[in-house]
């Protein structure tokens, strides 16, 4: 049946006034959906995210931003399989659904996972370290992050239905900021499954989501300075979109993830016979036929050393040869589909391109014998393997881009040539090199990273693990220069502070220690009755402040010390070798000793809320402590962030002080204290 896709505004779903578009199926050409957008409120759909979804989002701290991206993640494993059936129809196999689908939940998890860690339970963000202003530490800077109050609007590519939508949502949700969602119509009756399992799944505010499955209408005119716009697909569409005067006018961010030229290198030292080979040979059949080349970031220039051009091609013609194409659903079938007549019809004219400045060495343009089933038309193509010879007089090989299962082997004269053929490409996502040769691997990266949103780096030792060419993580940045767009995505923290605006706030610390809510450098210490650690997580407040008695350390400490631990370094034990240091007065105490005394100063060793010391932080030692003089400590409580119903972290600072109150060390210490 032909399935009526529907729009998803303020929070009610709705089919479009007219104006439909059939979408058909990449595998029998069947028309398996309708789509359209006609009879939207554009305007409204923003002023509802704006309005409802923005203030809903930014309510919830980045932990619980987090746990409900957590939970669209399990929703959409738990009913994976509605989503691989309907896959199917895109020419997608089971593997090409996998990385798709489950990819997309996956990415969800990871990010969940990454705020939960690395991000406070809170609603601000602070941004490196305090920034003394005035002499006398009385007023202060301090940079932080805050959501944009805004709207995200995604538009996103035909291939990867699923993962495209959610790796953007995972950054944007946990940002605190609504998004607007237009899937390419090709693909969008999934992107719209998908968004119906996340919508039922009543873990999402108010606002916080809807979906667009046809034109975009007037949506772009209403932007402002706090929304997004966040593209994946041509350079085309992408300048079409860059221009518009209200991105332009109102300095709305824009994040472009476009196609291009991406390569990999087989590098001098990874001739025929070595795993490096091999694994090169794997890598440009496997890019070649996933999805059926249809990924921003498959392998469409293979850089080989000249004397190995000819063992190259023969090994990776040997691999497309036992590629099976045709419908996903027929067993044996390792390559589907394009994803429909239209994209077949565009691979087969750049194809033809490409056949003007490099010879096909492997596949045909027009026919490809597939694995069918009765009647219909589908959108099926053969890999195609090209040869350029003269790689620096073949332009068409650097700029003309066919996004399918299609290749260009070329040969290089030595690391520098290879280089600069990589970069000719203007920019791209991805290269990957095949070396064992460490020095190799560091004169590429010198060479072409400035060029390159991402460099694999693979060989034996890290091959079994390896994601591989084509596999953008969720911790890392997916982006790339030049033609590749300018634009990042994911790459973990990195990937959040997109959708947030970051500020220099100057004040006192006392008024920056509330706003951060985590205690600064002068800002006020209250010292209360009860030891710190003998009051549990919810009962600590920021700023909370313990002050030890003093403790002498002595010659005969030291000495103790370095017996006991075999730490006789010359500055403990030495006084002339000592004194001859430009550092040293004579001899000093051990800085771990200072350490061990501090904790003598401030535990309390009765049981109680602290559970566990898990580690120290920014350890410094800032003046040698000589025998005879005493120190003492100031443990203050820095910030706490709350790990499960059970216990939390806290993160204190640490300030040893001599009798003369000059610092001798600092540091945070962090335990996990019962909630």
């Amino acid at each position: 049946m032909t399935k009526m896709l529907k729009n998803y505004a303020a929070d009610a779903w709705g089919a479009a006034s007219g104006g439909l578009q059939p979408v058909r199926s990449a595998v029998n050409g069947e028309v398996v959906a309708q789509t359209g957008s006609q009879g939207l409120d554009f305007k409204g759909m923003l002023e509802h995210a704006r309005g409802v979804g923005g203030p809903a989002l930014r309510a919830m701290t980045f932990h619980a931003r987090a746990r409900m991206i957590k939970a669209l993640a399990e929703v959409i494993m738990a009913r994976k399989e509605e989503l691989y059936a309907l896959s199917a129809s895109t020419g997608a196999t089971r593997t090409d659904g996998w990385i798709d689908i489950e990819g997309g939940a996956g990415t969800l998890f990871t990010m969940s996972s990454k705020g939960r860690r690395e991000l406070p339970d809170d609603v601000v963000l602070v941004d490196g370290e305090l920034e003394p202003i005035g002499k006398r530490g009385t007023f202060v800077g301090q940079h932080v992050y805050t959501s944009l109050q805004g709207v995200a609007v995604h538009i996103n590519a035909f291939n990867f239905p699923v993962w495209g939508m959610l790796e953007k949502l995972g950054p944007t949700l946990l940002a605190g900021v609504p998004a607007i969602v237009k899937p390419a119509s090709a693909t969008g009756y999934v992107t719209e499954a998908a968004f119906r399992i996340l919508i039922e799944a009543g873990v999402l505010p108010p606002g916080a989501l809807q979906l667009i499955v046809g034109q975009v209408g007037d949506l772009l005119d209403h932007l402002t300075c706090q929304d997004v716009v966040s593209f994946t697909g041509s350079a085309e569409t992408a300048l079409k979109l860059q221009s518009h005067p209200a991105i332009g006018r109102e300095g709305v961010r824009f994040i472009a993830e476009r196609d291009s030229l991406n390569a990999t290198l087989l590098a001098p030292d990874a001739g025929p016979g070595t795993p490096e080979f091999d694994l090169f040979v794997r890598e440009v059949a496997s890019e070649m036929t996933i999805k059926a080349g249809q990924k921003c970031t498959a392998i469409r220039r293979a850089l080989v050393p000249a004397a190995h051009i000819q063992a190259a091609e023969d090994a990776i013609k040997a691999r497309l040869a036992k590629v099976v194409v045709g419908d996903p659903a027929i067993e044996g079938v390792t390559m589907g589909a394009l994803a429909s007549l239209g994209q077949l019809k565009d691979v087969r004219e750049k194809a033809r391109q490409l056949s003007a400045d490099a010879r096909l060495v492997f596949g045909d343009i027009d026919h490809v014998d597939a694995r069918m089933g009765e009647g219909g038309e589908g959108a099926f193509i053969s890999p195609l393997l090209f040869r350029a010879d003269t790689p620096w007089t073949s332009e068409r090989v650097h700029d003309v881009e066919a996004f399918g299962p299609v290749s260009t082997l070329m040969p290089y004269r030595d690391l520098d040539d290879a280089i600069a053929l990589a970069n000719r490409g203007k920019g791209s996502l991805v290269l990957s090199a095949f070396t064992y040769d460490p020095a190799t691997a560091r004169r590429l990266i010198l060479g072409a990273a400035a060029f390159h949103g991402r460099i694999v780096l693979i060989d034996r030792d890290c091959a079994r693990e390896s994601t591989g060419h084509g596999s953008p993580l969720p911790m890392l940045v997916h982006g790339g220069p030049g033609r590749a767009g300018g634009g990042e995505e994911m790459g973990g923290v990195r990937g959040v502070k997109h959708y947030m605006q970051r500020s220099a706030l100057q004040g006192s610390p006392r008024t920056l220690s509330a706003i951060v809510n985590r205690w600064l450098p002068g800002a006020p210490q209250p010292i209360g009755e009860a030891h710190p650690f003998r009051q549990r997580f919810g009962e600590l407040d920021v700023g909370y402040t313990l002050k030890t008695p003093a403790r002498t350390v002595t010659l005969e400490d030291i000495e103790h010390f370095a017996a006991f631990t075999g730490d006789t370094f010359y500055a403990h034990m030495d006084e002339e070798a000592a004194a001859a240091n430009p550092f040293f007065p004579g001899r000093v105490a051990h800085g771990y000793l200072i350490l061990s005394f501090a904790a003598g100063l401030f535990v309390d060793p009765a049981p109680g809320p602290v559970l566990a010391n898990y580690g120290l932080d920014a350890l410094r030692f800032l003046k040698p402590l000589s025998p005879g003089e005493a120190i003492r400590v100031e443990l203050t409580v820095k910030d706490k962030t709350a790990r499960n119903p059970e216990y939390g972290e806290v993160r204190w600072a640490v300030k040893v002080l001599s009798a003369a109150d000059e610092t001798v060390a600092t540091y945070d210490l962090l335990t996990m204290n019962a909630l």
